[in-house]
């Protein structure tokens, strides 16, 4: 096919036709808007493909915030179930094994699972990589901390099922009855000694009563002294009443029991008397748990109401600390 164009010559001063032909025509007119035309093709569909989401892509994008979403109220979830764990991680140590006098959990054991190496990151180069260890990292913690718990409570549940054994053990009466009583002599605590003139702690409270005056066992256990001791005591009688409590029953006249021997709370063990470091009839009477001397006027709850426990207290508190060991 040829095209038919008109060319002016000067020489004969009109128009010419001149044929052209068609793959010239092509070259100078197809070519150059066939490349303009592929470039911007290129262009737009680089475009489109950077800007625009296929419906594959846009799919696993409505996944992947999905998972992270969910990912990020299960951290929160966690979160919380720390913080419920410490309250009863406080409540363990503070309020149950102090019940029972057993020692809390060591802190040691308790932070095992915040301590020490941390599991390195198991997915890197993934979509919400960070917050998926982060989870993995928590989960690994609660695991931890949850045994240690468990692991805590089924020690409080024994010692729940020994708690009547415990109830009859813990020196919980007066071992001189109150009618037998005169009054009270040194209380607990540091005095000035009338006879080695120091100041020394007195690690017991003194009743004063006459001479030959029972004197009961505060609890079960089994006694492990019982006769003449060092250290002032004179005739001293050694309880031990389990769970970590012990009591000692000093300066008595007559010693009944023998070492061994096993007593229920309110057994006749001795009678008051006078011996050791002592100026007048008297029981100095202590409490031990773990082997720390306590108080023991926090522990006559078993024969005395109220009111009776308060006047022994008031009592206690106006005694005078000159007389006695």
């Amino acid at each position: 096919m040829k095209e038919r164009k008109y060319r002016f010559n000067p020489e004969t001063l009109t128009y010419e036709a001149e044929d052209i032909k068609f793959s010239k025509l092509f070259l100078k007119s197809f070519i150059p808007k066939f490349l303009t035309a592929s470039v911007l093709g290129i262009i737009f569909f680089y475009a489109f493909s950077s800007f625009i989401k296929s419906p594959d892509d846009f799919l696993a994008d409505t996944k992947n915030n999905d998972i992270k979403l969910k990912l990020e109220l299960l951290n929160n979830e966690m979160d919380y179930t720390v913080k419920t764990l410490a309250v009863l991680q406080h409540r363990d140590d503070d309020v149950y094994r102090m019940i029972f006098q057993t020692p809390p959990v060591p802190a040691s054991k308790r932070k095992a699972g915040f301590g020490g190496s941390v599991r390195p990151k198991i997915y890197t180069n993934i979509e919400n990589s960070d917050i998926l260890n982060n989870t993995i990292q928590k989960t690994d913690i609660l695991s931890k901390v949850m045994l240690v718990q468990s692991e805590s409570y089924n020690e409080i549940f024994d010692l729940v099922k020994n708690t009547e054994k415990l109830a009859s053990c813990i020196p919980a009466i007066q071992p001189i009855a109150l009618d037998d009583l005169t009054r009270f002599g040194s209380s607990f605590g540091r005095r000035f000694h009338p006879i080695l003139k120091i100041w020394k702690m007195h690690t017991g409270v003194d009743l004063t009563a006459p001479r030959g005056t029972k004197i009961y066992a505060a609890g079960d256990g089994i006694v492990f002294h019982a006769g003449n001791s060092s250290g002032g005591y004179g005739r001293i009688v050694k309880i031990n009443h389990g769970f970590g409590y012990t009591t000692f029953y000093a300066h008595m006249s007559k010693v009944l029991v023998r070492p061994g021997q096993h007593v229920k709370r309110g057994d006749v063990i001795g009678l008051v008397g006078s011996t050791g470091l002592s100026q007048a009839p008297h029981l100095h009477y202590e409490v031990r748990i773990n082997g720390k001397p306590v108080n023991p006027i926090n522990f006559y709850y078993e024969d005395l109401t109220d009111q009776e426990y308060y006047d022994m207290i008031e009592a206690s508190s106006k005694a005078e600390t000159h007389i006695y060991e």
